[in-house]
């Protein structure tokens, strides 16, 4: 019944699958899609690279860092692809730096910075320059690449922090834990935080594409949306559990707001705002999966959002709406998704190991995620 859309035609074909050695952590493709970073619970950290070129030798899954026990948590790409940061229960950020060569990339490791006992879960790159934040228990850490040095410390105080997004113009990192959500502005980090209160811990942060809007999830079962200027928040509730995943559309037009989706235990709901300035938002619920939902995604400049569960399965749902194709790989459950830049190929990561990618169908051409 879901193996195939509407049109009775397959949406994605499998492209790849291999294996790593534990659950799969984190994975996530360089900006110009030719290479995809894959982590693990061992510390593995692997590289894949799509079919050669008529010449070169083949990489299918090259390993950049062998397992030791501790495991790799967090995985990121500069925005210019230049550099991979991996970090994890060790504490170690390691940077390595890509360097293109008569179209083979090599890698070579270039930094690693020690923060044991601490242990880095959350790692992101700004969308717009190559400063990398990630967490240390009740701080973050702002490293500067270029310069090889901290650019600053910033203290969370009231809590381990628990999340970290930055605008998509990357002049403020947003920071969450207990009691709400902190902004710092990037143009000085010693400036005062804009501190958006809450009576609980938010344990996953996403701003909107355009900036616009700033959503929260939060331990207390419920969802807060900012717009970015108002400390007035929008506040959902009623959900079954915590939320674990959000993840915003594009705009649904030139002067709208995107479409946020978010997943709590096994459903995930989908937000539309109400198209009234002062207007708040309409939720539908999305019911297919017998699991917690892992990871959440949508495909770049569509509607078409896949979700990835315990169950096995991920959903590829048209226009967030109808189930078009469900993908299957993982038995044990998925762990982790992630698509191409351009939208042709969609990674994840599976429970017990397993890296998959499905490529678009030639089949099922002509029906798009829109």
């Amino acid at each position: 019944m879901y193996g195939l859309n509407a049109t009775g035609k397959k949406l994605f074909d499998r492209h790849f699958s291999g294996t790593l050695s534990e659950y799969v952590t984190a994975i996530a493709w360089s900006p110009d899609g030719k290479i995809l970073a894959a982590s693990s619970a061992s510390g593995e950290v692997m590289l894949w690279r799509d079919l050669p070129s008529q010449g070169e030798v083949a990489w299918p899954l090259f390993p950049l860092q062998v397992g030791e026990g501790q495991s790799v948590d967090c995985l990121a790409f500069s925005k210019d692809g230049e550099f991979l940061a991996a970090g994890g229960q060790d504490g170690r950020v390691k940077i390595w730096r890509l360097h293109p060569n008569a179209g083979v990339y090599r890698c070579r490791p270039l930094h690693t910075l020690e923060n044991a006992p601490a242990w880095v879960d959350k790692l992101s790159w700004s969308p717009t320059s190559n400063q990398l934040a990630f967490c240390l228990k009740r701080h973050v850490q702002v490293w500067e690449a270029d310069a090889a040095e901290v650019a600053a410390t910033l203290n969370f105080e009231e809590s381990s922090v628990l999340g970290i997004s930055w605008h998509p113009s990357g002049q403020h990192l947003a920071i969450c834990g207990d009691k709400g959500v902190k902004v710092w502005n990037a143009a000085d980090w010693h400036d005062d935080p804009c501190f958006f209160a809450l009576p609980t811990a938010s344990v996953a942060l996403a701003w909107s594409p355009d900036g616009k809007y700033l959503a929260a999830g939060n331990l207390d079962n419920t969802l807060t949306v900012w717009e970015w200027g108002n400390l007035d928040p929008w506040v959902m509730r009623g959900f079954p559990g915590k939320i674990r995943n959000l993840v915003w559309s594009k705009p649904l037009t030139a002067v709208g707001a995107p479409l946020l989706a978010m997943s709590s235990v096994e459903g995930v709901v989908v937000w539309e705002k109400q198209a009234q300035e002062l207007g708040g938002w309409d939720g539908r619920v999305l019911e297919a999966h017998d699991g917690m939902v892992q990871a959440l995604a949508f495909q770049p400049d569509t509607f078409l959002l896949s979700s990835a569960a315990d169950d096995g399965q991920i959903c590829l749902w048209h226009k967030a709406k109808k189930v078009a194709q469900i993908l299957e790989g993982a038995p044990d459950g998925f762990s982790c998704l992630a698509w191409h830049p351009q939208g042709h190929q969609l990674a994840a990561g599976g429970q017990n190991g397993e890296l998959l990618i499905w490529s678009k169908s030639m089949r099922g051409k002509g029906f798009g995620g829109q």
